[in-house]
């Protein structure tokens, strides 16, 4: 093998050990890329689609959340398409009652962007349980405001 020959082989073989080190790998189980950052889960419990486009809600749903918030505790203006408590009860894990956890819907995707919440602070992250027909008050945390 001649001196250039070596000398490009050496050098495809650096860009393929790079390249790989470079792009997220692929397993052939799971044809999502894998990185360093474990990607969000995202799962839709209850319903059929979400009350906005995917990427209007990825993009905006702190408006929306914000926006309720205002309509809600400064003008008394209670609806439920953008409510708090609807994302939870349409996001929570069946398994743990909870938006929150490693795998919980709203924890995963602000660990993932690296955006802390407070939601939860003051609201529970599980949904609200039905009892003999009339809401309960188990989707707050106790001491809690609504």
């Amino acid at each position: 093998m001649s001196e250039m020959k070596r000398r490009v082989f050496v050098l495809c073989a650096m860009l393929a050990v790079a390249g790989g080190s470079l792009f997220a790998p692929v397993h052939a189980a799971d044809p999502k890329p894998v990185g360093r950052v474990p990607s969000p889960t995202v799962k839709i419990e209850k319903g059929e689609k979400c009350v906005e486009p995917t990427d209007v809600i990825r993009r905006d749903h702190m408006k929306f959340i914000l926006h309720q918030r205002d309509e809600t505790m400064h003008r008394g203006i209670r609806t439920t398409k953008h409510s708090l408590k609807n994302c939870i009860d349409c996001h929570a894990d069946p398994k743990t009652n909870s938006v929150l956890g490693k795998d919980g819907f709203c924890e995963s995707c602000h660990r993932y962007a690296a955006v802390s919440m407070d939601c939860f602070e003051c609201h529970s992250p599980a949904p609200r349980k039905q009892t003999g027909g009339a809401n309960t008050s188990a989707a707050h945390a106790p001491g809690s405001a609504p």
